[in-house]
């Protein structure tokens, strides 16, 4: 693709974006030779806006490893080894590699994100496709994905984790504020939340549960441990609990929202080591 000057000033960039456009590309050039000379340059906000306003294409390139201070690429990025950067990688595709993903600021596919070994960002990680990692996967930030989310080991983020369609972790699930998934999660140890935790469709722990404020479940619950919530528990069907389910204070635990009353001995089960203080609605029975 070929960009004029007509063609850029027609998406209002910056002042200083299009004065280096014009001194250096002379105005026009090729899509990725300008992404490229962005970001030698350092400008790599720039580019990322570039790729924002012209999207991807389908161009794939294939490298043996990345180590650079960044790589916006509009096509899909295949690396053999592994990716370091001290700031960005981007691509209006996949991002694929069978290492693994370190990035300082921002790792962002337009499509989908699969990595061997770790991903991982001090800043944010965001896909529109599916995320996978044969490791773990660890953002300082937010986690944002419009698919699928599985990590063979631990998938933890320190903001909010936001995820379209299931999750899956062979580890801990960890969010440091809201925890909202599309469809349903399964955690191969705990789901730990610092505010409110959502899963449209079912949510299981082999560890604990713990929620910083209203967790909830379209389906059902169910944690090897212990279910815990500084706010509301709420599910369209059971709860199930190998120890106890507790609700904050002043909250009540409410199962069987979406079953009828007639279906709630089958479908609206509360199974725990204990009744629980706050149970408001559901069948009732001992583990």
């Amino acid at each position: 693709m070929q960009l004029t000057k007509n063609f850029v000033k027609a998406k209002n960039p910056c002042a200083s974006g299009y004065r280096w456009f014009l001194r250096d590309q002379n105005g026009q050039g090729d899509y990725q030779a300008i992404l490229d000379a962005l970001v030698r340059d350092g400008r790599i906000d720039d580019a990322c806006w570039l790729l924002d306003q012209f999207g991807a294409t389908d161009a794939v390139l294939t490298l043996d490893t990345v180590d650079a201070e960044a790589i916006v690429f509009a096509g899909t990025l295949v690396v053999r080894q592994g990716i370091t950067v001290d700031s960005v990688v981007r691509a209006g595709g996949s991002i694929r590699t069978q290492g693994g993903i370190r990035a300082g600021t921002l790792v962002m596919a337009g499509e989908n994100i699969h990595a061997g070994g770790q991903i991982a960002s001090d800043g944010a990680i965001q896909c529109k496709g599916d995320l996978q990692a044969g490791w773990g996967i660890e953002t300082q930030t937010t986690l944002d994905c419009g698919g699928h989310a599985r990590a063979g080991w631990d998938l933890a983020a320190a903001q909010s984790i936001r995820v379209e369609g299931n999750i899956l972790t062979g580890g801990a699930l960890r969010s440091g504020t809201t925890l909202h998934c599309a469809h349903g999660i399964r955690s191969g140890s705990d789901i730990i939340t610092g505010h409110d935790a959502y899963a449209a469709c079912g949510m299981q722990a082999n560890g604990d549960i713990d929620c910083g404020n209203h967790l909830a479940s379209g389906w059902g619950i169910r944690a090897g441990g212990n279910i815990r919530a500084g706010g509301a528990i709420r599910t369209g069907e059971g709860i199930e609990a190998g120890g106890l389910i507790i609700s904050g204070d002043g909250h009540g635990i409410y199962a069987g929202l979406d079953v009828r009353f007639d279906a709630w001995e089958v479908s609206a089960r509360v199974i725990a080591a204990q009744r629980p203080v706050g149970l408001v609605s559901g069948w009732w029975e001992t583990n």
